[in-house]
């Protein structure tokens, strides 16, 4: 196997104008006991990723190689990683690592563990042609299905499943999801199939027109007044001052859920138009392998539309430009290579 490979890294933080990212030579990682060395096939490109190389998101580390929403196949498995043979095709998602011990772990909310470690923050992610990954944090995939198609499920999918539940939508009920990008297009797709009416507002005409080709009820504005009052909603877009209109949008008793990991400041609320009437205000923070899980068992049953933009590995930091930009319909996706299983047995 190559001894080196060829990777992105956040060299110096800031707008995407100033090209924060960097194309280098960085050695190929060995895996630690419990892990597995994944030769990447092909790696979604998340908002969390530009968040990163922009600054909002605090660098934990210098160099950081993003992207946590990888589809790729084992290459090498560390002492005492024995349950993925090299080969199988496996998903690496945002979560790495838990400490399994603490009151949260073992109340099952793993993803609200002090001491939890994220791919392409805390270690390396994939924005590089190998990463490693524990066994006990990986998901098998399916092989049926295109690569490209499953990666944008890995966060987009998973991070907005958690969001639906954050936001108790009723059977049968009206949801508003202001923003319509990766996650949100596939969120809608889950509600939809739930049974929900779906309201999208958003600032992209071709995301509107996205949402209508899905199934949504309507598609205005990210401003507008959804036509009938919301029992719950998804706010992705990571902009604060949609919290007051999201919330004066929500029927009574309903739950507004905000699934970014970043959003702007949040302008004064109003009790009384805001939150009065029982309505509610939730975060979400990252999400359980339970999560993860229950969302790839629903795509199996539910196979959504995932509309994606597919970028080659050299134009890494085109796609994040495009994605600040919003010049991005669906989920942009970086396409590392031709992964095959016998291209890895081979490279051993």
């Amino acid at each position: 196997m190559t001894q080196t490979m060829t990777a992105w890294v956040v060299r110096r933080p800031g707008p995407m104008a100033t090209h924060p990212l960097e194309r280098v030579r960085l050695p190929v990682p060995e895996p630690a006991p419990g892990e597995v060395l994944v030769r990447v096939e092909v790696c979604a490109v998340c908002r969390t990723d530009l968040h990163l190389a922009e600054g909002d998101l605090a660098p934990r580390r210098p160099g950081t190689v993003p992207g946590h929403e990888v589809v790729g196949r084992v290459a090498a498995c560390g002492p005492g990683a024995d349950r993925l043979s090299v080969g199988t095709r496996i998903g690496v998602a945002w979560l790495r690592s838990t400490c399994g011990e603490c009151r949260y772990c073992t109340r099952g909310r793993e993803n609200l563990c002090p001491y939890s470690r994220y791919t392409g923050w805390d270690a390396d992610g994939g924005y590089a042609e190998y990463l490693t990954v524990s066994q006990d944090f990986a998901y098998p995939l399916p092989e049926d299905q295109p690569a490209e198609k499953l990666a944008p499920l890995l966060c987009a999918g998973i991070i907005g499943y958690r969001a639906l539940l954050r936001a108790e939508l009723p059977p049968g009920g009206r949801l508003g999801v202001y923003g319509f990008g990766a996650s949100a297009h596939l969120t809608a797709q889950v509600a939809l199939a739930q049974g929900a009416t779906v309201h999208v507002l958003t600032r992209s005409a071709s995301a509107r027109g996205l949402a209508l080709e899905l199934g949504a009820a309507s598609a205005g504005g990210a401003y507008d007044v959804p036509p009938e009052p919301l029992d719950a909603a998804v706010l992705f877009a990571p902009v604060g001052d949609l919290v007051p209109v999201a919330l004066a949008a929500l029927d009574r008793g309903g739950t507004l859920a905000v699934a970014g990991i970043h959003l702007t400041d949040i302008p004064p609320l109003n009790y009384s138009g805001h939150l009065f009437q029982e309505r509610t205000l939730r975060s979400v923070t990252a999400n359980t392998r339970a999560d993860g899980r229950a969302l790839l068992e629903h795509a199996t049953r539910h196979p959504p539309r995932v509309t994606t933009t597919a970028y080659d590995f050299e134009q890494a930091d085109q796609a994040l430009a495009d994605l600040a930009a919003d010049r991005v319909t669906g989920a942009a996706v970086l396409r590392v290579g031709d992964r095959s299983p016998a291209a890895d047995r081979g490279a051993g």
